[in-house]
């Protein structure tokens, strides 16, 4: 999606304020119950705040400000999640989850650094997942069916959708195509990171681009992921071809987990092997911690795409510039 904020021309949303209410209720229900079961995941409940400085919180990127601030207890300070990547594992570890066996949960996040615009929000709410693997399952066919099953969960959760509201007809393709960003590249070779997956989602409809923070050839990523929760040979983002945008719209980052040796190689790579010093890294390195597969499923854009709206904010309640709900109003966009 690119970095601008715009109304398509002649959009014009095709459910009102409350049955939108109901449509994005209607959705959740449907597509957690989908998942859970695809994938073998119990409904646990997740933190909205962690302690600051012992490594759990996701530095995503690792420039993003965390939002912090001090308690009136003597308990320290504590931060906002900005995700769940590493909070999960500990607690399949916590609860005694076995092989096969994983949770998923509502995660609420707060990323003050995030773009604002169609797609992008400061507030963050997902479907965070996690799920207990063997040594063996940590390769690309496990990963590959992960994605399968949960694309068909939400291509089913859309046909539920279209029996109930027959004016949103926008399919969804069930098959993903599965291709690395060097391939990618490869493929587009004189467009930016953005563009060749604009190109790649139009092509192809739904796309599971792997190795994400991996270094391509030429020396950069395509884009950056944290060295700490995915093995960046084992990961990637699900991308949808969102046809009232008419771009491609990210709607999953997941993957398989860093054991031991992935997390030393990462670590030294993005020369933060100061990490280390966290209980959550110790845990890694030395098999504390179970083998894991997991990710994030964005709950907004989830039903701003299935619902065929033109903003994220069409679904979700947040802060939004004074410009942008003007506009929005002027074109009958209702922000919630």
């Amino acid at each position: 999606m690119s970095d601008r904020f715009f109304i398509p021309e002649g959009y014009s949303p095709a459910l009102s304020l409350r049955e939108t209410q109901h449509a994005i209720k209607f959705i959740k229900d449907i597509f957690q119950q989908t998942l859970s079961f695809a994938l073998t995941l119990d409904r646990v409940t997740a933190p909205l705040i962690v302690k600051s400085g012992n490594g759990v919180n996701d530095d995503l990127n690792g420039v993003e400000r965390k939002v912090a601030f001090d308690m009136n207890v003597k308990m320290g300070e504590a931060e906002v999640v900005q995700s769940l990547a590493k909070w999960k594992r500990l607690a399949l570890y916590r609860y005694g989850y076995r092989v096969g066996e994983g949770i998923y949960t509502d995660m609420n996040a707060i990323r003050r650094d995030d773009k604002v615009d169609n797609v992008h929000s400061i507030f963050v709410d997902q479907w965070d997942w996690e799920k207990v693997i063997t040594r063996e399952q940590r390769n690309v066919e496990y990963l590959k069916d992960a994605v399968r099953s949960i694309v068909k969960a939400l291509a089913y959760t859309k046909r539920q959708v279209t029996l109930r509201y027959p004016m949103l007809h926008a399919p969804v393709c069930e098959e993903p195509f599965f291709i690395t960003t060097q391939e990618l590249k490869d493929l587009y070779p004189d467009v930016d990171a953005r563009e060749r997956e604009r190109l790649i989602t139009k092509a192809k409809k739904t796309v599971f681009l792997m190795q994400i923070g991996k270094m391509l050839d030429s020396g950069e990523r395509h884009d950056g992921r944290a060295p700490d929760y995915d093995d960046w040979e084992l990961n990637g983002d699900i991308l949808v071809w969102d046809e009232v945008l008419d771009d491609s719209l990210e709607i999953s980052s997941m993957g398989i987990r860093v054991d031991a040796a992935s997390l030393a190689s990462q670590l030294k790579e993005a020369g933060a092997e100061d990490r280390m010093q966290h209980e959550y890294h110790r845990m890694i390195a030395d098999d504390t911690l179970p083998l894991t597969i997991g990710g994030g499923i964005g709950q907004s854009r989830l039903c701003m795409y299935l619902l065929e709206k033109a903003h994220i904010g069409e679904v979700q309640s947040s802060v939004w510039p004074d410009s942008m709900t003007e506009t929005c109003e002027k074109c009958g966009v209702h922000l919630l």
